[in-house]
């Protein structure tokens, strides 16, 4: 096992300029399990006008979908480590590949320190000053990421990308969200209270509408739209939640291995939604109805998605939809089944979603 000073959502940057985002909280020994968020402009270029983020002296594009798993194995192979649970390669970084690090907790403390030099640095002190006040928590308890992070945000346009540490905080924070959001005066909005953030947009979801999709977002409370009076803007706010250090628990990943048993839909009740707002999502579930399937799906114990949109998806003893793929995973103590919503060809068939 790699040694856990990394955690999901630090930043690795390469020799290279690329910059991943660790994935997750396991991983092997020596390297780290990563997404690849953004590449220098010497040696990648995005047709998304989304993609473009620059600092003023240097030019980066983001990365899509999966243009940046494609982008890392057609090129740099090296940041592709194998792992035993899957038996195949994944993106990921050796730590001896490892150039610098970049910590959200640690990223925000210095954007907050001195006074706010343009005014997405105005709004974020703004924000944080008023969740912090109403909820107790402190700004040790947050983080920062994305383009404010890595220095090329936009003044005019960049969001306001944060990080709420821990299970407890996160719980405080979304009752103060909550409350804000019922609040007639408040300058913090639910992004999610109309489905104006999705118009216009394609939508790909084959057993997932729209309409389900913006009715599970409103209700996690984590996704708001701040209005900037000062800068006269509507500023969309994130505040994702990533693991406490003494939340983490070392598994034994290289003593696992993963069978693939195919694809199952079922209906399932939630029995334990503890760590469902994290990276990965678990849930446990009891399946109640096998619509399609697999030797092994009644038995299932847990849906695991590595998919945000099914983060924080459904609550306890809520009776949920679910497809996606059925696996065993082996362990020296016993085995069990899980379906796990991830990368694969039938990505945008897969689901979580609450049913009546």
């Amino acid at each position: 096992m790699a040694d856990l000073r990394l955690r999901d959502r630090d930043a690795i940057v390469t020799r290279e300029g690329l910059i991943f985002r660790v994935f997750g909280y396991s991983h092997p020994a020596n390297a780290y399990v990563c997404d690849v968020e953004y590449a220098p402009a010497e040696i990648f270029e995005s047709n998304n006008p989304k993609a473009l983020r620059t600092d003023r002296t240097h030019v980066f594009f983001k990365f899509y979908e999966d243009e940046g798993w494609k982008f890392v194995k057609n090129n740099f192979p090296q940041y592709m480590i194998f792992l035993p649970i899957l038996n195949r390669k994944v993106v990921g970084v050796k730590c001896a590949n490892i150039m610098e690090t970049r910590k959200p907790s640690e990223g925000l403390i210095k954007l907050i320190e001195k006074e706010p030099k343009d005014e997405l640095l105005d709004a974020l002190q703004k924000v944080l000053g008023i969740v912090t006040e109403r909820s107790g928590l402190s700004n040790k308890n947050f983080g920062v990421f994305g383009s404010l992070l890595h220095g090329f945000y936009h003044p005019q346009f960049s969001d306001i990308d944060l990080i709420v540490y821990g299970g407890k905080n996160l719980a405080k924070l979304r009752e103060t969200l909550l409350e804000l959001y019922c609040n007639g005066g408040s300058q913090l909005k639910n992004e999610f209270e109309s489905d104006d953030s999705i118009k216009g947009k394609t939508w790909s979801f084959k057993n997932y509408s729209a309409k389900e999709f913006v009715w599970h977002q409103q209700r996690k409370l984590i996704y708001a739209v701040f209005n900037d009076k000062q800068s006269g803007r509507i500023i969309k706010t994130e505040f994702e939640p990533v693991k406490d250090w003494k939340e983490i628990f070392e598994s034994p990943f290289s003593e696992a291995r993963i069978v693939q048993k195919g694809w199952v839909k079922m209906f399932a009740r939630i029995t334990d939604d503890h760590d469902s707002p994290f990276i990965p999502s678990v849930y446990g579930i009891e399946p109640l109805k096998i619509i399609e399937a697999k030797a092994g799906a009644e038995e299932a114990e847990r849906v695991v998605s590595y998919m945000e949109e099914f983060r924080m998806q459904a609550f306890k003893d809520e009776k949920v939809y679910v497809e996606g793929n059925l696996e065993e995973l082996i362990t020296s103590k016993g085995s069990f089944h899980q379906v796990t919503l991830t990368y694969c060809p039938r990505y945008y068939e897969q689901v979580l979603k609450v049913v009546s």
